[in-house]
């Protein structure tokens, strides 16, 4: 993919052509044989879970189905509740999968002949109507299996990230403001994606290059205001303690005895009398 045109745009970009010498060719491969329904029922099953537990989940689905590698729509929608919830997909993506397979029969979701005559803007239009499939889920089926040339996916965690550790940002830069700035990288934006997640692996090896010196200005998320601690009174118990002694010395001590003061005028008058 990373050919003589391609090269020479996205070389304009001095952060971007250091990341190419650092990491070499690009190896992204499309999967073009896959089904539509499967690369979609393959991403649901990866949403909020990483590779790992995803790929457990999707070996116990794929053997209810055996010998089939894949099950169809039908054979998802006869499939009992009971026995997705035992291979481990939560309520809410057994209902994003009966969605995917009802979209399915009823052509919502083309299949991949079709798929291939239509532009990025009609498949993300109509792959979105599925529950459980974003702008984000389609994206990676435009990268990853049609192999889409200028698809910049500015909501990938990883995108920014890569983004900001590769041009030294203090922050991780929005959406928006990453999207117009990837304008100088069309029509070969899905290079540009790649090479930013690399970016991130080249950090974590301490092997990215250095960021230029005049960083670009990006607006940039908004980080969270931490709240104040609210101070804790200081538990005193010496007026407490006092207080304790004072009160036990009462019960324990004997009244003293009252003073003898001036008689009344009551009582001398009957002395008197």
């Amino acid at each position: 993919m990373l050919t003589t045109s391609a090269r020479k745009v996205l070389g304009t970009d001095p952060v971007m052509a250091a990341l190419i010498a650092a990491v070499g060719p690009c190896g992204l491969k499309p999967q073009l044989e896959a089904a539509p329904f499967e690369a979609l029922a393959r991403a649901i099953a990866h949403q909020q879970l990483n590779g790992t537990a995803a790929a457990r989940i999707l070996e116990r689905f794929t053997a209810l189905y055996a010998p089939d590698a894949f099950p169809s729509p039908e054979q998802l929608l006869a499939t009992p509740e009971s026995a997705l919830r035992g291979v481990g997909f939560s309520f809410a993506k057994i209902r994003a999968l009966r969605d995917l397979a009802e979209h399915t029969r009823s052509g919502v979701v083309p299949t991949a002949p079709e798929l291939a005559t239509l532009e990025d803007a009609a498949i993300i239009e109509r792959l979105t109507r599925v529950r459980g499939v974003g702008r984000w889920t389609v994206e990676m089926l435009l990268i990853f299996q049609l192999g889409r040339r200028d698809v910049l996916s500015v909501d990938d965690f990883g995108v920014r990230n890569g983004f900001r550790l590769a041009y030294g940002l203090a922050g991780m830069p929005r959406a928006r403001a990453l999207a117009e700035f990837g304008e100088r990288w069309r029509p070969h934006r899905t290079l540009a994606t790649w090479y930013l997640w690399r970016a991130v692996d080249l950090a974590r090896a301490e092997q990215l290059p250095a960021p230029p010196r005049r960083r670009p200005r990006l607006a940039l998320e908004q980080r969270a205001a931490a709240s104040p601690r609210k101070r804790r009174p200081r538990k005193t118990t010496r007026g407490k303690t006092a207080q304790r002694k004072t009160v036990s010395r009462a019960r324990t001590q004997p009244a003293a005895p009252r003073r003898a003061g001036k008689r009344s005028t009551q009582s001398r008058r009957r002395t008197r009398t």
